[in-house]
């Protein structure tokens, strides 16, 4: 989710019902480094407490070193490991998935961070359930992090070869939260209040993660909430809800300076703008617009003209 759960985002979510929240990933060498962009990553505001710092690199010692240094500037509720990240750039610099073939290295990182930082804090890890269908090693790997000093562990019912595509396994998921003590926290293919309850009846784990959907539609937290209370799917989020939120977050983000001037900030968040869009009436027209937006006026320029346009269509 790097790009995506910005301390902005995560405000959004947690107004709409999230419980736990992840900082994007950073680079423990960036951290090590002091670098200030590599910092920023690491922003959180205390009303979206609980929130962990999720860190990524091959050298236990070095990440060991950048949690102390995490937790010195401003004490999160928890560390978290990414043994996740299917990304090129990141798996070639021995982090993220690429761990999931090399346990001994996997090993000495999570017992590195889990030593340095002692009871400070918690640390916990999120995994992928293996590197390729030839090698799901899930459930070997959930157990050496637990014997690693992990105290809870996130799984993504894919292998880093499938990225994004096909479904999450989530019975490999229930292996893994049936093998180990610490909580297990499943994740992969969730996107509403029924795909909550269900992995939760069905499956051993302790709770359930929600990414990419949040992308699409944030509110999907307070509507699981809700359908887990109620047995029934809630109304949906209407367009102009929609649009006030679209608009809301590029406020928000213009106003925060993170990304620079008002047009380097949209020119960043068009890939965020085009998520939100995704099964808008129009939707594709939208897309091709929202790729050239440079200004909060030209994004309420367009949610006028969609919401002008579903109102001549319902007329």
């Amino acid at each position: 989710m790097a790009g995506v759960t910005d301390v902005i985002f995560r405000q959004i979510c947690k107004e709409l019902g999230a419980d736990v929240m992840v900082t994007e990933f950073v680079s423990a060498e960036g951290i090590m480094q002091a670098d200030e962009r590599t910092r920023k990553y690491t922003e959180f505001t205390e009303e979206q407490r609980p929130v962990g710092v999720q860190l990524f690199g091959g050298d236990g010692e070095r990440m060991g070193e950048a949690a102390k240094k995490i937790i010195d500037w401003k004490r999160p509720d928890f560390i978290d490991i990414n043994f996740g990240c299917p990304v090129n750039k990141v798996v070639a610099k021995n982090g993220g998935s690429s761990l999931l073939k090399d346990c001994p290295v996997l090993s000495s990182v999570a017992s590195g961070v889990a030593k340095a930082v002692g009871d400070q804090v918690p640390v916990t890890a999120k995994m992928r359930i293996g590197w390729d269908e030839k090698s799901v090693n899930a459930v070997e790997v959930a157990k050496i992090l637990e014997d690693c000093g992990m105290q809870a562990i996130a799984v993504h019912g894919r292998t880093r070869a499938q990225g994004y595509g096909g479904a999450a396994d989530w019975e490999v998921i229930d292996a893994v939260a049936r093998a180990v003590s610490v909580p297990v926290i499943g994740n992969g293919d969730v996107t509403c209040g029924a795909d909550v309850a269900r992995r939760k009846q069905e499956t051993a784990v302790s709770g359930i993660m929600i990414g990419r959907a949040a992308m699409q539609n944030p509110w999907v937290f307070r509507e699981a909430k809700e359908y887990l209370e109620t047995g029934k799917e809630p109304m949906g989020i209407d367009l102009e809800e929609r649009w006030e939120m679209v608009i809301r977050h590029c406020r928000m983000a213009v106003g925060s300076n993170r990304y620079g001037s008002e047009k380097q900030t949209l020119t960043a968040m068009r890939s965020r703008l085009m998520a939100y869009c995704k099964g808008f009436p129009g939707a594709k027209e939208l897309r091709q617009k929202l790729c050239h937006v440079s200004s909060i006026m030209e994004v309420e320029d367009l949610a006028a003209f969609s919401l002008s346009r579903l109102e001549l269509a319902d007329s």
